[in-house]
């Protein structure tokens, strides 16, 4: 398996306009967008039959592919019973790790598939998996999770869930119509700090929900020494040749569920979209290489410093930031604002109107540092606390563990996944969206409904125990 979509990948790029077709196009807030008709069933709420022993297979398992393997591999109730990757090493290293975590008892009978672009479709017809997990190039994502569904799997797929409107509707529709599972892996939904902003909002502690803040604001230059191999090598190409919020999910995602977006109360309606200046990948470039390097020969058009503001259906804004490039510290907002209080993140901090206990007498305080133990105490989300010594160390400081565990969890007893598959696609929707205002210099665009009109019957994530 070759790296699929290499080749093309300039004219393929999620960016272009062929992204916007006709049964998805998208248009100015004064027009309506075009939605391709349903032949399947609507998925939110969706619970798939039991499966007593979940036969996993894995499509990609590099630095991210490799840790869904290792952990998911240690739960009980599962096989792995595939790998494919386009390299062999990784496949025989990660085919060795599950096995010694098998102990003999599981994971004795591992297809290995490497080498060839279409390797992972020869896995799938073959080994037909319960489920596969889906950790490689972003425009792999759509098409490896449509024949996964295809094939009978559910799929599991890394950020974003695709990288064009039109992909992301492929995916509703093959979910509907398959009857199976496509979530797009968003682990920062179950870190500690956003499982208790979602409690603390659930149980109305800061009133009704005004304003979000979120981003994924991640110095990542160094990526580009991965050249040939990694996430560097083709990750670059997408900073050079993209528009707008690249990858938006990691910050948007827990706001979205503090908000019930897309699930009964609101919903995604239209964002507006600027971005700074392209200098600090081409300077970094420059400064790190010769130049006549490769990256050296790129055109940088992406801007550092990418702002957008969602404004939902309720009329609630949501501004959402990314930057890859700056030299600062790591941030992902995390912001929820309500007519009570505020939540916020980055450092951990608590507002609320009439003060909390003996910490702080009233909002003009911010509840932080050792102040907010007794805020654990008495938010800490119910699933955290179950699940917070089991997958500890399983990366991210645990949500990486909490989430494989809880969709192991799921599948194994026939529940409702916390993620949606139509989620998942609101929350991508950013990328292609974003950057088609910015290149209307700001014009609003509408969200596509990949609901339907269905999300005002769908329930709200509740608080999972």
């Amino acid at each position: 398996m070759k790296n699929y979509n290499r080749r093309k990948f300039i004219k393929t790029t999620a960016f272009s306009a062929a992204a916007f077709t006709a049964a998805s196009s998208i248009t100015n807030c004064d027009k309506t967008i075009s939605i391709p008709d349903s032949k399947g069933k609507y998925m939110g709420g969706f619970s798939a039959p039991k499966l007593e022993t979940v036969r996993v297979a894995f499509i990609g398992v590099g630095a991210r592919g490799s840790g869904h393997l290792r952990s998911i591999a240690k739960l009980d109730g599962v096989e792995v019973v595939a790998i494919s990757d386009l390299y062999e090493d990784n496949v025989l290293r990660n085919s060795k790790v599950a096995h010694d975590l098998g102990k003999g008892e599981k994971h004795n009978k591992i297809a290995q598939y490497w080498g060839e672009d279409d390797k992972w479709k020869l896995m799938l017809k073959e080994v037909k998996p319960d489920a596969v997990f889906v950790s490689t190039n972003w425009n792999n994502h759509a098409p490896m999770a449509i024949h996964s569904m295809e094939n009978g799997a559910h799929v599991f797929v890394e950020v974003p869930i695709a990288v064009t409107i039109e992909d992301m509707w492929k995916i509703v529709n093959t979910s509907e119509e398959t009857q199976k599972h496509c979530m797009m892996m968003e682990n920062v939904n179950y870190g500690r700090d956003e499982l208790m902003y979602l409690n603390m909002c659930r149980n109305g502690v800061i009133g009704e929900l005004l304003h979000g803040e979120a981003a994924y604001i991640h110095e990542l230059r160094f990526q580009m020494k991965q050249e040939d191999r990694g996430t560097g090598s083709w990750r670059t190409q997408h900073y050079a040749n993209g528009k707008g919020n690249l990858y938006p999910t990691h910050g948007l995602g827990p706001v979205a569920q503090y908000m019930n977006l897309g699930r009964k109360e609101d919903t995604f309606k239209s964002i507006i979209s600027y971005s700074s200046p392209a200098l600090g990948r081409k300077l970094y470039a420059k400064k790190n290489y010769s130049n006549d390097h490769k990256w050296n020969q790129l055109d940088y058009q992406n801007g550092d410093m990418n702002t957008s503001i969602i404004k939902t259906s309720k009329g609630r804004t949501v501004m959402v930031q990314w930057d890859e490039t700056s030299p600062r510290p790591y941030t992902r907002h995390n912001l929820v604002q309500g007519t009570k209080g505020a939540l916020a993140g980055f450092p951990t901090r608590v507002a609320l109107e009439g003060g909390f206990l003996d910490v702080a007498k009233d909002h003009h305080s911010w509840i932080q540092g050792d102040g907010l133990e007794k805020l654990y105490d008495k938010y800490d989300h119910p699933l955290y606390k179950r699940l917070n010594q089991k997958t500890k160390n399983s990366g991210h400081g645990g949500m990486d563990g909490i989430m494989r565990y809880r969709i192991v969890e799921c599948l194994r007893n026939g529940l409702s996944l916390d993620q949606n598959v139509y989620e998942g696609c609101y929350w991508s929707a950013v990328t292609p969206l974003s950057g088609k205002s910015i290149s209307e210099n700001g014009m609003p665009q509408l969200f596509p409904d990949f609901t339907r009109g269905n999300w005002a019957k769908t329930k709200p994530l509740k608080i999972v125990i």
